[in-house]
């Protein structure tokens, strides 16, 4: 029990999030254990929040633990999960791959990552399998052990906790007060026009909303956007709380330095649709997307024609 309340804290507690592990601190059967009661003491807490934040944590604990493993149990552990991998330690000119993988498996975890080197396009693929290195396999089996880690955390279920576990559920509650984000996101402040989103930055925001992976870029693209229509930095860092890698003090600076409040003092837009559909953000241009060439642009013409319409509306 004092070993799965650990794990939660570190995971709460930590920027970014983490579960530590160190083989001689524990036996094998503490340390095995304690994963399933951390999973009931992260169910009892009934917070999505909280629920993201541990499986991300121990994701990342254990892709550090799969650097740490030869290639032959990295495939067997992937094999767990269903993958169709085998190891080749193959040399193609300057580059070494450890590792062929389905492509159906490597697109089934890649999609959640939208750096342009995940890209399919991107990657040695031959007979329908996608050539990794063992960097690449390790993190693939990171966001593979999130969700895996997720789905058998359910805060629907409504299960009679003893009143020892119940204690601890307190005292973490209690320890990780002010971590734990309990309170709704704030709703888009009025002037902004949620409907006059552009189709991209409408899937950024509704990524951010629902706690999913957002690149960098993405981020960026999504902060630059609200900030240049009207929304005020603290309504964006409120937005962004959903993510179970939120760091408040390095999210505050990053947004008020792209809202030209610190640093240069200069105020940053968001890129144009061609540096969007460059990174993998353009999610699929309606007729309006087509006329323009920045998503400032297409909020404003949209804009324009709801409030025309709005007006015909009234008139009528």
């Amino acid at each position: 029990m004092d070993r799965a309340e650990r794990r939660i804290v570190e995971a709460l507690t930590s920027n970014p999030p983490e579960v530590s592990y160190n083989p001689y601190a524990y036996n094998e059967d503490i340390e095995l254990l304690s994963f399933p009661v951390a999973i009931v003491l992260v169910a009892a807490l009934a917070n999505d929040y909280i629920k993201r934040r541990y499986a991300l944590a121990e994701a990342r604990r254990a892709y550090s633990l799969f650097k740490l493993e030869n290639e032959e149990k990295i495939a067997e552990i992937a094999g767990k999960f269903g993958w169709k991998i085998r190891v080749i330690n193959r040399q193609i000119g300057f580059i070494r791959f450890s590792f062929a993988l389905h492509f159906i498996d490597y697109l089934k975890n890649a999609i959640a990552f939208h750096e342009k080197e995940w890209k399919l396009v991107n990657r040695m693929v031959h007979n329908g399998e996608v050539y990794l290195s063992k960097h690449d396999v390790a993190r693939l089996l990171q966001e593979e052990v999130r969700r895996y880690i997720e789905s058998k955390i359910d805060l629907s279920a409504e299960v009679k906790i003893p009143e020892e576990i119940l204690k601890y559920v307190e005292k973490i509650r209690q320890i990780c007060s002010e971590k734990i984000k309990e309170t709704p996101l704030e709703p888009i402040p009025s002037g902004v026009v949620n409907d006059a989103f552009p189709p991209c930055i409408r899937e950024l925001y509704e990524a951010i909303k629902s706690g999913r992976h957002v690149s960098h870029i993405g981020r960026f693209t999504l902060t630059a956007f609200l900030l240049n229509i009207g929304m005020d930095a603290e309504s964006v860092i409120n937005l962004f709380r959903s993510l179970a890698d939120f760091n408040e003090r390095i999210t505050r600076y990053q947004i008020e330095h792209i809202a030209g409040e610190r640093g240069s003092r200069t105020k940053y837009t968001s890129p144009k649709c061609d540096t969007l559909r460059t990174h993998g953000l353009c999610v699929g241009s309606d007729e309006l997307c087509r006329r323009v060439k920045h998503p400032l642009t297409y909020y404003l013409r949209r804009t324009r024609a709801l409030e025309k319409r709005e007006k015909a509306r009234v008139e009528e």
